[in-house]
């Protein structure tokens, strides 16, 4: 679906960082063309600015999500999950992030929250990225404090990890 999203854009690739922060913020398209989280508007201005992209490449954005039947759907519907990931440091939780070889395999987060729950680790937040919407997805582990080296021994164990990265 990502792909097929972007390809929607491929003349253009100021509207192809919109769409891509769209997606990685979680904000949707109002009825109105403006960008908004939950009933909260964005402006323009600051999603040109933070992009380095003219205010009109943002409006010429949502207008042809608007205008296409596919896009319009899912940038409406679209909403944040607010993550724990940033606060980590700050709330002393560590953060565990699994690069994987196919996202679209089966079982990856059963298999994965399993080992936790076999180390009797306590979980604060599992995110997945989801293979649809982004290039190279991942699932992170939030936890409270450090992961036993057991424990990243025997996650390196699964087929289906690719990297292991800690912070």
């Amino acid at each position: 679906m990502f792909e097929e999203i972007m390809e929607k854009f491929s003349d253009s690739p100021s509207q192809q960082r919109v769409i891509r922060l769209l997606l990685a913020r979680g904000f949707s398209v109002n009825d109105e063309g403006r960008v908004v989280s939950g009933g909260i508007e964005i402006p323009n201005t600051g999603i040109a600015r933070e992009l380095d992209v003219d205010r009109r490449v943002v409006d010429a954005t949502t207008d042809a999500i608007l205008a296409d039947g596919q896009l319009r759907p899912i940038f409406q519907n679209i909403s944040a999950v607010p993550s724990l990931m940033d606060l980590a440091p700050v709330l002393d939780l560590a953060v565990c992030t699994v690069a994987v070889r196919d996202a679209n395999e089966t079982g990856i987060v059963a298999a994965v929250t399993e080992l936790v729950a076999e180390y009797d680790i306590s979980l604060r937040q599992v995110l997945s990225e989801d293979p649809e919407f982004t290039d190279e997805p991942v699932l992170y582990l939030i936890t409270d404090g450090e992961l036993p080296g057991e424990f990243i021994t025997d996650l390196r164990e699964f087929s289906f990890v690719r990297r292991i990265e800690l912070e």
